[in-house]
């Protein structure tokens, strides 16, 4: 999710990583299959792909399996077609929603997105309600023990990156699609470990909710995320870290 702080988010998802780890490489193996589809199974050539297969070595994915999603992708071997498609909403409070999916059956999927919008007091509008809303970024999050505030500034905005913003227990880094992976590369070769780095849709404006609202905001979004088709979900909520620390706690 977007629009509220990034740490707080990446500590929300942490608490379900291990029950999820069979969902992550699900949802991993379709981005390798559409991104090697897309531009080609060379990741030197295939920006999207370097950027999938970073992400399922972070998940600890096995090579293996890597190889066969993206020769999969390629034809090489035989494999499910999967569509890239987005659906857009409105939830709790009237907070805008943009959900990405990869899926097998748009017309089951669809369906299976206006129901859960409805079950938790959402609505799902046309293509484009709520996209105008969104700008393209891609967002790197790095834990303060990695790197002084002096160093990510220095990397991030000497290799194309629009900001950097310090947090309670990190800097979050953004930086237009077309400089992302160059930004990438840049922390890497200096040997600064990240804790995500993704494509993301960031709200331009975003509604600050209160512990009521955001509770039923997270809630809705953690039933996008649960569905196999579902592989990003950006909002334009905007909860503090206490609220989130808060509603973490409560889960526990």
């Amino acid at each position: 999710m977007s629009g509220h702080s990034k740490w707080s988010t990446i500590k929300h998802k942490k608490g379900k990583a291990d029950v999820a780890r069979g969902k992550i490489f699900s949802k991993l193996i379709r981005e390798l299959t559409i991104a090697a589809r897309a531009g080609g199974g060379d990741p030197n050539a295939n920006p999207r792909l370097r950027t999938v297969i970073d992400s399922a070595r972070e998940a600890n994915m096995p090579m293996d399996n890597i190889d066969r999603a993206i020769k999969k992708g390629t034809g090489e071997l035989p494999g499910v077609t999967y569509e890239e498609t987005m659906y857009e909403g409105y939830g709790p409070a009237g907070v805008a929603i943009m959900i990405r999916v990869l899926t097998d059956n748009k017309n089951r999927t669809t369906a299976e997105m206006r129901h859960i919008f409805e079950k938790y007091n959402g609505s799902m509008g046309a293509a484009n309600s709520v996209a105008w809303q969104f700008i393209p970024k891609g967002i790197i999050a790095i834990a303060k023990d990695k790197a002084t505030e002096d160093t990510v500034m220095e990397i991030a905005l000497d290799a194309g990156a629009d900001d950097v913003t310090t947090e309670t227990d990190g800097y979050t880094v953004t930086a237009p699609p077309d400089t992302f992976e160059a930004v990438k590369k840049a922390f890497k070769e200096k040997g600064v470990v990240w804790e995500s780095a993704e494509l993301a849709r960031v709200a331009q404006n975003t509604v600050k909710l209160d512990e009521k609202d955001a509770s039923k905001v997270l809630k809705l979004v953690d039933m996008f995320e649960e569905h196999d088709d579902v592989q990003q979900v950006f909002s334009n909520s905007d909860i503090s870290a206490e609220i989130m620390e808060k509603l973490a706690k409560a889960e526990e």
